[in-house]
Parts: C-alpha cells; sequence; structure tokens
C-alpha cells in the first residue's frame, strides 16, 4: 500500500462521479535502498501466450469490423501453451514431441457467407505469430493446435449489440498505472529488448529469444541476472557452448556499461550451468524457448501492459491481452492508467511520481467509471492545490476520448506485455 499524506483535494464533474488527487509520502521508487523489477522476453512461454492471444483479439476484432460493423463479444485471454519434448544434440537436436497451443475463450460466431470463421481466424493468426517472431519455430511442424473459443453469454454478448460509441463495461475490475519508469525498470526492460533485437541476434545467433531478466538493484549497485537459451544447432561441445557464452556475457555487459554510468553494474547469464556434467550442465536449446520441454506458459503470468514485473510498484490482477478491446475493462484501464500517469507525470509540472487507479463497474458505462484515484509525490514547495486542476484536465481528455482508444487497442497501437 502506498502511504497517504495529509493533503487530499477531490473533484467532481459530469463524466464520473469524482476524481481524487492524493499527495502521498515518502521516498520515490528509484530512491528506496532496494527495488526488484523482472521482465520475460519474447520466446517466454507466458509472453508468447500473451502476444500471441493479443493478435488473435486484434485479429478478431478486424474480422467482426469488416463483416459486422462492429466489434463483437469476445476474450481470447485463456491461452495456455504445453511444453513439448525435444532431443538436443550438439550440432542440432531434434523435436520429439511438438508443442501444444490451447486458445480459449469467448468469441462470438462470425457469418459464414464464403469468409473463415472464429477458429480459422485463431488459427492462422497464432501460426503467422510463430512465423514472424521465433525463427527457429515452425509452426506446422513443432506445434499442435486446440481451439476452445465458444460463443458468451447472451447477457455480456447484449453489450455489443448498441455498436458504435461507448459501451457497458463488461466487468467491475480496477486497474493501476505509474509513472515515471525508473532507471533500474528502464535498464531490464532494454537488457531484454537488446537480447532480442535483429542487430544483437544477427551478431550472436546462438541465441534463442527465451530471454528472461532480473534485476536487484542495492543503492547503486544493479545485479542483473538473465537466462538465455544457446541453440545447440550452432554449438559443437561443451566447452564450445562456455566460450560462447563467455563472448556473449562480455558484450552483454559492455552493452549496459555503455547505456549507463552511475550503477555499479553486475551481469550473471545461464547461472544454473555446471561445467563437466555435460548436457545436465548447460541451458542448450533446439527451438530457443523453453517452452521446448522445460515449461509451459499461460496468459496473465507475464509482464504488466507496460512490459514490466516490478515488484516494488502496486499492480492490478488482470491479465489484458486477449480481453476484447472495447467493453472490458480489464485491457482498457490497464492501458490507460499507464498512460494516464505518464501524460500526467509529463504534462504537470511539481511532480516527482504519479499513480493513476481506475474502477469500473459492470453494466456501468466504461468512460463513467466508479472512481478515478491520482495519488502524487510532489517536488519541494508544490501543493495538491497547485496540481489538481491540471490533474483534472489530463483526465478529463482522456476520458473523454475512450472511443479513440478503444479503436487504438483494437488496431494494436498500445502493447499490452
Amino acid at each position: 500500500m502506498l502511504q497517504e499524506g495529509s493533503s487530499l483535494l477531490t473533484l467532481h464533474f459530469k463524466v464520473m462521479d469524482e476524481i481524487r488527487v492524493q499527495e502521498i509520502k515518502g521516498s520515490t521508487i528509484a530512491e528506496l535502498d532496494v527495488e526488484i523489477v523482472e521482465r520475460k522476453g519474447l520466446g517466454h512461454p507466458d509472453t508468447i501466450c500473451d502476444l500471441v492471444m493479443e493478435d488473435i483479439s486484434q485479429a478478431l476484432s478486424r474480422a467482426y469490423l469488416q463483416r459486422v460493423g462492429t466489434i463483437l463479444h469476445h476474450n481470447c485471454d485463456k491461452g495456455l501453451l504445453v511444453a513439448g519434448r525435444v532431443e538436443r544434440k550438439f550440432g542440432g537436436g531434434k523435436v520429439a514431441e511438438p508443442m501444444r497451443l490451447v486458445i480459449g475463450d469467448r468469441a462470438a460466431a462470425l457469418p459464414r457467407d464464403g469468409h473463415v470463421g472464429v477458429t480459422e481466424i485463431a488459427l492462422e493468426t497464432a501460426k503467422a505469430w510463430f512465423s514472424k517472431n521465433l525463427r527457429n519455430v515452425d509452426p506446422n511442424r513443432h506445434l499442435r493446435y486446440q481451439v476452445e473459443l465458444r460463443p458468451g453469454s447472451e447477457e455480456l454478448a447484449h453489450i455489443f449489440l448498441k455498436g458504435k460509441g461507448v459501451l457497458e463495461a463488461n466487468d467491475t475490475s480496477a486497474a493501476v498505472g505509474y509513472a515515471p519508469l525508473s532507471e533500474t525498470e528502464k535498464l531490464v526492460f532494454e537488457t531484454e529488448s537488446h537480447l532480442n533485437s535483429s542487430d544483437f541476434k544477427t551478431r550472436y545467433p546462438e541465441t534463442g529469444e527465451d530471454v528472461k531478466v532480473m534485476g536487484i538493484r542495492r543503492g547503486r549497485h544493479l545485479s542483473l541476472t538473465v537466462a538465455m537459451p544457446l541453440l545447440d544447432r550452432y554449438l559443437g561441445s561443451e566447452e564450445d557452448y562456455f566460450r560462447r557464452k563467455r563472448e556473449v556475457h562480455a558484450a552483454v555487459l559492455g552493452h549496459l556499461r555503455s547505456q549507463v554510468d552511475h550503477f555499479d553494474i553486475a551481469l550473471d547469464l545461464n547461472t544454473l550451468d555446471r561445467q563437466g556434467i555435460g548436457m545436465a550442465g548447460i541451458y542448450l536449446s533446439v527451438l530457443g524457448t523453453s517452452a521446448e520441454d522445460a515449461d509451459s506458459g499461460e496468459v496473465g503470468r507475464g509482464n504488466q501492459v507496460n512490459g514490466l514485473i516490478a515488484l516494488n510498484r502496486p499492480r492490478g490482477s488482470e491479465a489484458a491481452a486477449g480481453k476484447n478491446p472495447a467493453s472490458h475493462v480489464g485491457k482498457i484501464y490497464s492501458v490507460l492508467t499507464h498512460l494516464l500517469a505518464n501524460r500526467i507525470y509529463t504534462e504537470v509540472s511539481g511532480l516527482r511520481e504519479v499513480y493513476a487507479w481506475l474502477c469500473s463497474r459492470i453494466g456501468d458505462p466504461i468512460d463513467q467509471p466508479q472512481i478515478v484515484s491520482v495519488q502524487v509525490r510532489l517536488r519541494a514547495g508544490a501543493s495538491v492545490s497547485d496540481v489538481a486542476e491540471p490533474i483534472r484536465q489530463v483526465v478529463t481528455q482522456d476520458i473523454t476520448r475512450m472511443p479513440a482508444l478503444c479503436q487504438e487497442l483494437a488496431l494494436g497501437l498500445h502493447k499490452v506485455c
């Protein structure tokens, strides 16, 4: 919980019950002695589920708009990636049992009239994602698919009959966003992005996409633990593995130190490795993702919508990926709170840190949340009365542009993991 301060101001305006602007005391995240931040990268099984299911939601939204004229009820947020089985071998192993992708939950049927239906759209979209993002995975040979998308309840589906404009919330749900990102958060995010960049993969093709970064900052000392498999096809022996690992470690550490000069940075790579025990002591991979045989994945177990798992920050319980962008506040508010916090921090002077909270009520229009709470840490000399009105203006503008935000989400203009 955030520590409450003594100053509190409540503002009222017509599009919602209330906004509360509140000062919170104490240190910002960046000023704490200990900070812990994690990011699950592109090839992590949980991230795969989030990204694939989000792509399916966007594909269905486009199909609904093209063939029905409005986005219909769907929530494709129950994805599960079941690990397969591989046989690793220096010089190149093989897939013994494919991974299985279970695509669930609810999706209104599409009129067929010569076009593909919901199941076909889900399959095509999933295969396209793997082809584009995981260069060693053949979506036809290395995966099996189980599509479990069924029409939803009449009550929830009825929300979408209104068509264009602001719809009613299909859930009672709360979300929180914050700004600015700390240096630790930025560096953890940037590290994974760098390791999965096309430039890095060109220079180090033996590295897989299943990158996980855990950062622990103790004062000005930042310790990063990175897990990233090396691909067996590029390696000839255990000795070759550890030689390549040392080269990758040196390159990553050099990159990190070039990014910041005010942290004492330590980097550990694949810390479960043990020399001298062969395959049992090295993080070797056939496909570049642990979903090949070591770890299954599930929607909602990975990054928040800003791409981070920041343990010092408040967070909601919603999985945004795959939810419909027209009425599901678990997605809409999760993204909006971060946008709000960032815009407030950027545009309103006198702020050191911002937290934005939104809570919906099922059946109420999504642009009329039960409450908006903005909690701020102020710079020296600033007061709540100085910042309350500018914050009110930002919140009003962003809430009233809700239809535009929903359209942006449908088009994939905002990341959700």
